[in-house]
């Protein structure tokens, strides 16, 4: 039988994984990487899948690779696709995952990060569409807005985010509204610019164009 995104998200050792990645990131200074981000990055990335008409097992690797994408984070920031990777390779091979979707999950949690990673196959360029996507207030853990970094200013300035998939004219469009009283558009780009160009190669991996729209505004 298949392994489903339901087994990863009970599995104890995933669990231990992303809660003490996530309270390293936050004794970093980072913003949210947990069970919030992880959850949500793995529905748009099989949302993505299936509205452009892969099938429903692509898609479910896709969540997968979504969910334990960050695992790697419990091991330290740098490389952590990699780590990541490494870690979470026993449990898939222990659930019964047959060696080629491993492989593939693998390769999609390896080259997530925009520093080393490339959209190899179509479940790494939608986890990357879907992980580069989240950008909200809500993950801004830092509750002073005085004492706010560029991060958290970025974060916390857009209260939408949506990643508009349109299958027919095969575009993906990231669309954000950003309240400019906590940051100005310049500041988005000076951060997450090189973001957008992997989300613009995933994109084309996929077969489609990739823009952004912020405040309505086409600026990508």
């Amino acid at each position: 039988m298949a392994v489903r995104l339901s087994e990863l998200e009970k599995h104890p050792s995933v669990r231990a994984y992303v809660q003490q990645a996530d309270a390293n990131l936050a004794a970093m200074g980072f913003t949210e990487h947990g069970f919030r981000h992880i959850s949500l990055v793995s529905s748009i990335a099989r949302n993505i899948l299936l509205r452009l008409g892969y099938d429903e097992r692509q898609a479910e690797l896709a969540a997968i690779a979504g969910y334990v994408h960050d695992l790697g984070n419990c091991v330290g920031r740098v490389n952590h696709g990699a780590a990541g990777a490494l870690l979470v390779e026993p449990v898939l091979r222990e659930l019964g995952m047959p060696p080629e979707e491993i492989a593939l999950v693998l390769s999609a949690v390896g080259n997530h990060e925009e520093e080393v990673g490339e959209p190899v196959n179509a479940v790494a360029a939608a986890l990357i569409l879907a992980d580069k996507s989240d950008v909200h207030r809500t993950r801004v853990r830092n509750t002073e807005v005085s004492t706010f970094d560029i991060h958290d200013r970025v974060n916390y300035a857009v209260n939408k985010s949506f990643l508009d998939v349109d299958e027919d004219q095969r575009l993906i469009t990231l669309c954000i509204t950003i309240e400019t009283e906590y940051t100005p558009i310049m500041e988005y780009f000076e951060i997450f610019l090189e973001r957008m160009l992997m989300c613009r190669r995933a994109a084309a991996y996929l077969g489609c164009q990739f823009k952004l729209k912020i405040n309505e505004v086409l600026l990508l």
